[in-house]
């Protein structure tokens, strides 16, 4: 078994914030998750973005809190990778469904590699970032 890297102690560049994305950085400070969800298509998306990716319209678009628990949709151990992430591998990256069925790409961290599998239940783990943000990731729900 190789150890998976939890990327914890990586310096991560802050995400840039964006009028279209605020709500959604301003819950993380309050470890809450906020997903768009466009109200004609009936349908979550994310990551956060201008318009509506089902209709291309901004005004369909409402901002939702969710749980963020879902299961590992699919995986894969990154063994070789780029700053800043090179010399942290390997590590997990991952496709998570939410409950509500929107897919979220991210790390799972606090897992053993033998212990990833599609269907694995997950919850968030709110990483804090310096500027009182918080990175969402993900760790099995157990």
């Amino acid at each position: 078994m190789t150890d998976i890297n939890d990327l914890l102690s990586i310096d991560r560049p802050l995400p840039p914030e964006r009028s279209f994305s605020r709500p959604f950085w301003e819950a993380s400070r309050e470890k809450r998750l906020l997903v768009q969800y466009d109200k004609v298509a009936g349908a979550y998306q994310f990551y956060p973005r201008p318009t509506s990716i089902y209709t291309g319209r901004r005004d369909n678009l409402e901002w939702r809190e969710v749980s963020g628990r879902g299961v590992l949709f699919s995986h894969t151990i990154v063994r070789r990778a780029r700053p800043p992430f090179r010399d942290h591998e390997p590590y997990v990256l991952a496709m998570v469904t939410l409950d509500e069925g929107v897919n979220v790409m991210s790390n799972i961290i606090h897992c053993a590699e033998e212990d990833l599998r599609p269907g694995l239940r997950v919850k968030p783990y709110w990483h804090p970032l310096p500027d009182g943000r918080h990175l969402l990731l993900f760790q099995p729900d157990t």
